[in-house]
């Protein structure tokens, strides 16, 4: 069975659950977050969450992408 490919429509406290329970469940491919802040913020915003408590896995960032285990979401197909 193929994996249910999702896109985030904003990366507020919902978002950022959402995020996170999909981010390891099976099943469920997360390949875009639309918000308006760059990808360092979005990485900041998971890795210090006040809301559900900052997550636990490895989050990287570069200039134009946030990764997590082996998946690189960039920003708007910039590199």
């Amino acid at each position: 069975m193929a994996n249910v490919r999702v896109a985030i429509n904003g990366f507020g406290r919902i978002g950022r659950l959402a995020f996170r329970q999909m981010f390891d469940a099976k099943g469920y491919e997360v390949v875009a977050i639309n918000d308006l802040t760059s990808p360092k913020m979005l990485a900041h915003l998971l890795k210090y969450d006040t809301a559900q408590g900052g997550y636990m896995g490895r989050i990287g960032e570069g200039k134009h992408t946030v990764s997590y285990k082996d998946a690189v979401l960039e920003e708007d197909g910039k590199t």
